[in-house]
């Protein structure tokens, strides 16, 4: 299936892979400036937004390669937004010739075990999940995942997306047989992108540990924690973030050509 998508502005492909928490709203705030001289391609991942969670195999490498396919988009620029950036890892180990460089948002990574911090909260959610209390749910992840630099706005977009996401994924749980993610394994030490790690430095503490170990693991990669932000920075300060983009891509673009 051809994922839910938008697509905006012209010049070098950039592809940005939303959080778990979130959807392609998340980055609206950053296009105006991203626009200026890229193609942004924006999807929804497999059970978020607009894109169904049917019950098969797939994995969201294949499924980024295909929408790459189908816009004619031999390579981009990726940007992930934690699970959008451990997504991204996958699309460049699967399909690393469709990636020409990383940037990896407070990214999630299967190669670091959760901490007690991060147990717990998982804990709660299924605990409030499995109650019924979705809105529950939805508050539970608002608070935990963005930082205090966000308004009450973004709190409330943040709430919507993840409502919607839940209520997709919910559904889902009643197919028979239901959806089967293929796990697909990354290797930091094999990423031959030039890729940017950004933590946060109020974000949860097994976050920061996940971008120091890819930072080291992944070859070349650079690593900047930002003082200010929680987990989804692009929210929190998105003119910042867009301004840092920029200026990443740039420099990635003539590592490549150098």
């Amino acid at each position: 299936m051809i994922l839910a998508h938008d697509v905006d502005g012209d010049g070098p492909a950039v592809l940005l892979l939303h959080s778990g928490v979130c959807d392609r709203r998340m980055w609206q705030p950053l296009l105006p400036a991203l626009t200026r001289a890229h193609r942004v391609v924006r999807p929804d991942l497999r059970g978020f937004g607009d894109s169904p969670l049917p019950g098969e195999v797939y994995a969201d490498a294949d499924d980024l390669a295909a929408l790459l396919d189908s816009l004619g988009v031999a390579e981009a620029a990726v940007v992930g937004s934690s699970y959008g950036g451990r997504v991204a890892m996958e699309l460049a180990t699967r399909h690393p010739g469709r990636v020409s460089s990383l940037v990896l948002l407070c990214p999630a990574y299967r190669g670091v075990d959760p901490d007690e911090e991060l147990q717990a909260f998982g804990a709660e959610e299924d605990r409030l999940l499995e109650a019924g209390d979705v809105e529950g749910a939805v508050q539970l992840n608002v608070r935990t995942f963005l930082g205090p630099d966000a308004d009450e706005a973004t709190a409330d977009r943040v709430a919507q997306m993840q409502r919607r996401s839940f209520a997709v994924q919910l559904a889902a749980d009643a197919l028979e047989p239901g959806p089967q993610p293929e796990r697909v394994e990354v290797d930091p030490s094999r990423l031959a992108a030039p890729t940017l790690v950004v933590s946060g430095a109020l974000d949860l503490a097994h976050f920061g540990e996940v971008a120091t170990v890819l930072a080291t693991q992944v070859p070349g990669a650079e690593h900047v924690e930002l003082p200010w932000a929680g987990h989804l920075p692009s929210l929190e300060r998105p003119d910042e973030v867009a301004a840092m983009l920029l200026e990443a891509l740039e420099r990635q673009s003539e590592v490549r050509t150098s």
